[in-house]
């Protein structure tokens, strides 16, 4: 998975790809720490639950999203396929800039990987 990614940006990304599969209270819950930026009391009062439920609910969460993750990898398919895309797109750029005819081969290369990935 994406270690060296920041924590709350991983989250988003899980959440992303896999919050549909929590059932609704655990998204409303993991919605209002990760995207609406709650603390765990506002949460808990909002609910009608404890810190403490709030806190392994998030916890829970994650480690669900995780699960998925690590079973299906579509967040690191995902990043690595945008990073693909990136990489071709300043090729294309440096390409138009300098005519540099080895960066039709990097282009060609790399979009060779993305099709394979498909």
């Amino acid at each position: 998975m994406a270690s060296d990614m920041e924590p709350k940006v991983q989250q988003t990304y899980l959440y992303d790809f896999y919050g549909e599969l929590l059932n609704e209270h655990q998204r409303k819950v993991f919605e209002d720490f990760v995207f609406n930026d709650l603390s765990l009391g506002e949460i808990a009062e909002e609910q009608g639950i404890s810190r403490q439920a709030v806190h392994d609910m998030i916890r829970r969460s994650i480690k669900k999203l995780e699960e998925y993750e690590h079973r299906l990898h579509l967040m690191e398919r995902f990043l690595d396929l945008r990073e693909k895309a990136v990489r071709i797109q300043k090729c294309a750029e440096e390409y138009e800039r300098s005519r540099g005819e080895h960066l039709l081969d990097e282009i060609k290369q790399i979009s060779g990987e993305i099709i394979e990935e498909l």
